[in-house]
């Protein structure tokens, strides 16, 4: 069994993060404790989203994608209790670009430079075995733009849909969050938990009992 070191007494305690996630909510379920504790030590670069989710109903539209852009600041805030700044690339929920790309390698390009601007020392992102589509290719979408920055950075995963890897060799673990605290961010998620936009998603139950605590995998140090 792999024993997760701790964030506080690794080698990334000082790194600037920068946290992708495929939809909103993911990253309050994903990287919650992560997003804030970065924050609260000024090590926290942004979020970026791939895309607003309105797939996760049948008839999405922009008001859903407004209210799920909303969602998402107040869920960060939350997290952090202050405003967190976020990119939104716009693509398309479930209709992800394919590598190499046009528009695939348009966006590496900018994430590269975001990289280098912020000085980002290690990014969080959804795991390549996760079985969402939009969760992959945010995955390789960061291996891209890691590539791009030339800069050290180091990669890290985490899960939302997958069960952790029982034999990653590197993981750190975060500090534990306050009692509640994530819950109460993923309580701002309404569209994803209740019928406020009629029926669609509706995130299962035991995926709201959350850990106050993260548990990231390193994949690679590039």
């Amino acid at each position: 069994m792999v024993i997760a070191v701790s964030l506080d007494r690794s080698v990334w305690r000082s790194a600037n993060w920068l946290v992708m996630s495929p939809h909103p909510d993911d990253e309050t379920i994903g990287v919650g404790s992560l997003i804030a504790q970065s924050a609260g030590d000024d090590r926290l670069a942004g979020v970026i989203y791939l895309n607003n989710g309105t797939g996760s109903h049948p008839e999405g539209t922009p008001r859903l994608g407004c209210a799920r852009r909303a969602e998402a600041r107040t869920a960060l805030y939350r997290l952090t209790g202050r405003h967190v700044p976020t990119v939104w690339l716009g693509w398309q929920d479930a209709q992800p670009p394919s590598q190499g790309s046009p528009e695939f390698e348009a966006q590496a390009m900018r994430i590269g430079a975001l990289l280098r601007r912020q000085r980002v020392d290690a990014i969080a992102v959804t795991d390549v075995a996760e079985s969402h589509c939009d969760h992959v290719a945010a995955h390789w979408l960061a291996r891209a733009a890691i590539r791009r920055a030339r800069r050290l950075i180091s990669l890290f995963t985490y899960s939302v849909w997958s069960d952790p890897d029982p034999v990653a060799s590197r993981r750190i673990q975060t500090r534990d969050m306050a009692a509640g605290r994530r819950r109460h961010a993923l309580s701002a998620h309404r569209s994803q938990l209740s019928p406020l936009f009629g029926d669609g998603f509706r995130l299962p139950r035991e995926m709201r009992s959350m850990d106050r605590a993260d548990t990231l995998y390193l994949r690679s140090r590039l």
